[in-house]
Order: structure tokens, then sequence, then C-alpha cells
């Protein structure tokens, strides 16, 4: 705690602004996570707490995705204990991957499996955005399509590219040890960085 309570923190109005979502947007003490606002995967079905810290810094960071943990284990819990009996997918074919042995053993398995496989389900015309709670955050997708077989447009919405934007400003005047723990504490993708 005396390492972590203080270090590199962010005001809930400057982690909105820089458009923060997830754990580290929750730690500023701002209650607002995609699975509750705009439920989807049945989201609405399961009792969870969102974690939220107060004061933005390194140890409301860990202290929430440590609790996060824990509301996730009782997600597992939930959905185990309410799993009905029977057939886990719907018999799509045209969606669905079809087991190994059969692509290997049946003509219609590996049609399928080469029609999903190289894109050949046409994506209806229009456009899209979908986004879900990562483990960073809003994790979304902006889709365009002209009705084809490719997306015209597609853009990701990395929650990691987004608040390491403030990284420069939660370390300025810290010593270098806290800002190593700030930037340990984001959870910085180095993967999502990339434009």
């Amino acid at each position: 705690m005396d390492r972590t309570i203080g270090a590199g923190p962010i005001e809930a109005e400057r982690a909105m602004a820089y458009g923060f979502t997830g754990p580290n947007l929750r730690a500023c003490g701002v209650d607002y996570d995609v699975r509750v606002m705009q439920p989807y995967s049945s989201y609405e079905d399961f009792d969870f707490i969102i974690p939220v810290g107060t004061q933005g810094d390194t140890y409301d960071r860990f202290m929430v995705r440590q609790e996060e943990i824990r509301q996730s284990l009782r997600i597992i819990h939930q959905a185990y204990d309410n799993l009905p009996a029977g057939d886990y997918h719907a018999d799509v074919p045209d969606y669905y991957l079809p087991e190994k042995p059969d692509v290997y053993t049946k003509m219609e398995a590996l049609i399928y499996h080469f029609k999903i496989v190289m894109g050949e389900v046409p994506i209806p015309k229009g456009e899209v955005y979908h986004a879900v709670e990562g483990g960073n955050g809003e994790l979304g997708f902006y889709l365009v399509s002209d009705g084809g077989r490719q997306p015209y447009r597609l853009h990701f919405r990395r929650p990691c590219f987004i608040y390491y934007q403030a990284y420069p400003e939660m370390v300025k005047g810290s010593m270098l040890s806290d800002a190593i723990l700030t930037m340990s504490s984001m959870n910085v993708i180095a993967g999502e960085l990339d434009a």
C-alpha cells in the first residue's frame, strides 16, 4: 500500500476526457461497464458486482482488477450451474465450423469449412458498431460493408491505445519507480498500441 497509494493517479474527469473505459476508468470512481450499460451475451441474467475505486491511482487499479477476478469466477459458477442439457450450438452449418474428422471424410463438411474459413459468407450491406467489455475496457468493432464477402472498412477500438495516451500526464513529476508501477497497473498491451 505504501508503494501504490497515490502513485500515478488520474481524476475521473480527465480519464473520461481521454476516453478511458474498463478497470482504469472504474478505478477513478466511474461506475461504467459495457456488460451492464449495453448488455450482450445474456450478461443481464447474471448477478455480479462492478468494482469501483475512488482515487484512480495504482492501488485502486490493482484493487479493481483483483475484485474483477472474483466477480468473473462468480459469473463462471453461475453459468456452469445454469448450463442447460443438450447441444451447445445451433445446427447452422453456414456459420459453425464442422467437426475436424468430418472435414477429412465428408465432402459437405469440407465445403462448409472452406466457405467459413475463406470468408465466403456474404456480409450484409451497412455499418455496425458493437462493443464488449474486454479485460482492459471497451473493445469495439466498427464494420462497414458494401454487401461483399469482405468488409469495406473495419476499425477496432482498442482500450490500451486510448488510455496509454494519458500515461505522460499520470507520471509527470513522479519517481522513476512510480512510472514503472503506473505502467504495470494500467495493464498496457503493446499489441494494441500499433496504429
